[in-house]
C-alpha cells in the first residue's frame, strides 16, 4: 500500500505562495489516513462477523436435517459396539422337521499369545507342544522369543484344554470367548447340512459363517436377529436320513460299488424327507476338496444334486407317459419291436429279441430300447424336447442348496433324429439324481409339476399339469408291473405295492465313447402304487457282484434293486406304511444276494451301418 505524505511538498510549496498555513494541508492529510485506517478496521471486522454467522448456520442447520431425517426414519434395535455381542445370538438353529437338533451352537474358547508379555517364552512352547500335538514346538519358540506382538495359537479349544494350559501359569497366553457350530449327529445328513467356519475374527468373538449346503444358503438367514433365534425347520426326517444312510452303507459294501446315492421324496409338497451321498462326511471336521482328479470322489461331492448322469431305461417312462397323455396309444397298443431300428447311418438293438410286436406295457416291462424309439417317434422331437423340459431335465434344480446350480443338466446342444432316439431310453441327456426323483414325482402327483425343497410346511402353489391324472396313473400301474413281472421284481416288497424302473447306463470315459465294465445302477420308485404317496431314487456307482451261478452282474435289477427294497423295508413303518403281514425277513446281506432276472438293455447300442 502507498501511503500518501503528510506534507506534500508541491501542495506546500503552492501554499506558501498563496500566503497560506502549510499545517493546515498536514491536519487535512492527517484526518483523511485516520478515516482510511478506520474504514480498513470496520470492513475487517464485518468479514469476521460475517464468517462467524455462517459458519453457525451450517452447523445447525446440519443439526436440524439430522433430526429431521431421524424423526421421519423407522426406529431400529441398537446393536451393541462389541463384535461379540452381535454374533452369540444370531445363528439360529437347524432341526428336523420334529424338531431334533442338526445344528447348534456351543460356547467355547480361542487361545492367543502375546510373547512380549512372556515370562518364559521357552517353557510355555513346551507346555502348548505338550497340549496340542500338532504344534511344532520350534517354531513356537522361534515365534515366542521373536518380535511378534500377537499371534493365534487355537481357534477353538476343549474345556480340558483350556485347563491344561491355564496350568502352565503363562501370563502371556490369554483366552478369548466364541461360538463354534456344531452337528451332534456327526456325518448323518452332512451333504444336506453342508458346514461352517469362522469369517471375522477377534479376541473375544468371531463370526460363524456357512461354507457349504443348507448353512450356505441360509446363512443370511440364521444370522438374522430379527427372526427371534427361530429354528430353520428342515423337511428332512432324521430317523429316515440315518436308516437311508446304514442301508445305502451296507448296499454299497455288497455290491461293491464306489459310491452310493438316494433321495426319498414326498409326492404332494416335493418335500425331501431324506437325502445321501455317499461317501459322506462329517461336517464337524469338514475335509479339504480335491484339487485334482476327478471331482466325484471327494467326499464333499453330492451326487444327488451334484452329479450328472445318464440314468438309462429309468428315462423310458417319459415318452411312454407323454404317447399316453397325447392319445398316440393306450396301454395295449402293439408297437414294432423289430431289431435293429435304423437311424441314418446308426442302428439300434435291444439286448434281447423281444418279438416282433410288444405292447405298449411290455415296452416297458421289458425294458425295450426299440419299442421306446418307436413311441419317441411317433412324438416328434419339439414336443419331445418340450415334455422333458416341463419336467424340469433341462434347468438346474431349485432345491435350496449352494451345490445345487453345479447339477446344471448336460443336454445335447443340437437334436437330430439319432439324439431324439437315444434321450428316449436315457442316454445322450446327463442329469442328477433329483431331477430324476422330481420327474418320477410329477407322475406320481396326478401330472402336477412337483418343485423340490428342504424346507418344512412351506406353501407352496400347485404345479403346472403336464400330465392328465388319467396318463398319469396309467404310467404308474405300467411301472407297477416292471416291479411284478419285469427286471424289478426283487423290489416287489410285501403291502408296499412299489412301482419303479430299473435303468443300467454304461459310464461315459472323459475320452470320449463308454466303458464296458463300468456301469451306473439306479432304481426309480414310486409306492404305493394305488395311491402314490413317495418316490425313492437308488444309485449305485460301479457296482459289480457275483451272482448264485458263479457270473458277475452289474445290472440295476441285481445291484441296486435288493438295496432299494430293502430301504422300502425299513423306511415304510417309519412312514406309517404297515405291510400285509408279518414276515420272518432274512437278514441285510442275504437280502442283497442277486437273482438272476431279466436284463434291461445297458449302455447306448448303437452301431454304424456296414
Amino acid at each position: 500500500m502507498i501511503r500518501t505524505p503528510l506534507r506534500p511538498l508541491a501542495r506546500i510549496l503552492r501554499a506558501r505562495e498563496r500566503g497560506e498555513d502549510p499545517d493546515d494541508i498536514e491536519a487535512e492529510n492527517r484526518r483523511l489516513r485516520h478515516e482510511a485506517l478506520q474504514d480498513r478496521a470496520r470492513r475487517r471486522a464485518e468479514g469476521r462477523l460475517m464468517l462467524m454467522a455462517g459458519c453457525f448456520l451450517l452447523a445447525f442447520g446440519t443439526v436440524g436435517v439430522r433430526m429431521g431425517a431421524l424423526a421421519s426414519s423407522q426406529p431400529s434395535e441398537p446393536r451393541a459396539q462389541v463384535l461379540s455381542s452381535q454374533i452369540m445370538s444370531q445363528r439360529a438353529d437347524i432341526t428336523d422337521r420334529r424338531g431334533r437338533i442338526l445344528a447348534t451352537n456351543l460356547l467355547t474358547h480361542s487361545i492367543y499369545a502375546h510373547p512380549h508379555q512372556m515370562v518364559d517364552p521357552i517353557a510355555a512352547a513346551e507346555g502348548l507342544a505338550r497340549i496340542f500335538p500338532d504344534l511344532e514346538l520350534e517354531q513356537l519358540k522361534e515365534d515366542f522369543t521373536g518380535n511378534r506382538k500377537f499371534m493365534w495359537i487355537k481357534r477353538k479349544i476343549s474345556p480340558e484344554q483350556m485347563q491344561a494350559v491355564h496350568d502352565i501359569g503363562e501370563p502371556g497366553l490369554l483366552f478369548g470367548p466364541r461360538e463354534m457350530r456344531i452337528y451332534p449327529n456327526g456325518d448323518v445328513a452332512g451333504h444336506i447340512l453342508g458346514g461352517s467356519g469362522f469369517g471375522n475374527e477377534g479376541v473375544n468373538s468371531a463370526e460363524v459363517i456357512g461354507i457349504a449346503g443348507v448353512e450356505k444358503a441360509f446363512d443370511a438367514w440364521l444370522r438374522d436377529p430379527a427372526n427371534s433365534g427361530a429354528p430353520l425347520s428342515l423337511s428332512i426326517d432324521l430317523t429316515l436320513q440315518q436308516a437311508m444312510e446304514e442301508v445305502l452303507a451296507s448296499g454299497m459294501d455288497v455290491m461293491n460299488a464306489k459310491g452310493a446315492s438316494g433321495v426319498l421324496m414326498e409326492v404332494s409338497t416335493g418335500e425331501v424327507l431324506a437325502m445321501a451321498s455317499l461317501p459322506d462326511f462329517d461336517p464337524n471336521d469338514r475335509p479339504r476338496p480335491l484339487l485334482t482328479g476327478d471331482a466325484s470322489d471327494s467326499p464333499l461331492f453330492n451326487r444327488v444334486v451334484q452329479g450328472q448322469y445318464e440314468l438309462g431305461s429309468t428315462f423310458k417312462i417319459f415318452p411312454i407317459a407323454q404317447a399316453l397323455d397325447l392319445g398316440l396309444i393306450n396301454p395295449s397298443t402293439g408297437i414294432s419291436g423289430k431289431t435293429p431300428i435304423r437311424i441314418g447311418k446308426f442302428r439300434i438293438n435291444d439286448f434281447h429279441n423281444y418279438g416282433d410286436v410288444l405292447s405298449a406295457t411290455d415296452i416297458i416291462v421289458k425294458s425295450s430300447n426299440v419299442g421306446t424309439v418307436r413311441i419317441a417317434q411317433m412324438i416328434g422331437v419339439d414336443r419331445q424336447k418340450d415334455f422333458l423340459q416341463k419336467l424340469g431335465l433341462f434347468d438346474a434344480t431349485p432345491i435350496e442348496l449352494v451345490e445345487a446350480s453345479t447339477g446344471q443338466p448336460l443336454v445335447p446342444q443340437r437334436w437330430p433324429a439319432v439324439t431324439a432316439a437315444t434321450v428316449s431310453f436315457g442316454h445322450g441327456l446327463a442329469a442328477s439324481p433329483l431331477h430324476l426323483a422330481t420327474a418320477y414325482a410329477t407322475i406320481a402327483n396326478n401330472g402336477h409339476r412337483v418343485t423340490p425343497t428342504l424346507v418344512h410346511g412351506r406353501k407352496r402353489p400347485e404345479g403346472e399339469q403336464i400330465l392328465t391324472p388319467r396318463s398319469a396313473a396309467m404310467s404308474i400301474d405300467m411301472l407297477r408291473q416292471v416291479v411284478t413281472r419285469g427286471t424289478a421284481r426283487q423290489a416287489d416288497v410285501p403291502g408296499y405295492e412299489v412301482a419303479g424302473k430299473t435303468g443300467t447306463a454304461d459310464k461315459p470315459r472323459p475320452s470320449g465313447g463308454y466303458y464296458k465294465n463300468k456301469v451306473l445302477a439306479t432304481f426309480a420308485s414310486i409306492f404305493p402304487a394305488s395311491d402314490p404317496k413317495y418316490v425313492l431314487i437308488v444309485s449305485l456307482d460301479e457296482p459289480s457282484v457275483e451272482t448264485a451261478y458263479g457270473s458277475e452282474s452289474r445290472t440295476a435289477g441285481n445291484t441296486t434293486v435288493p438295496v432299494a427294497a430293502e430301504l422300502i423295508r425299513r423306511i415304510g413303518p417309519l412312514l406309517g406304511l404297515s405291510p400285509k403281514g408279518d414276515e420272518n425277513l432274512p437278514t441285510i446281506r442275504a437280502r442283497f444276494e442277486p437273482r438272476v432276472e431279466p436284463r434291461e438293455p445297458s449302455g447306448i447300442k448303437l452301431v454304424a451301418n456296414q
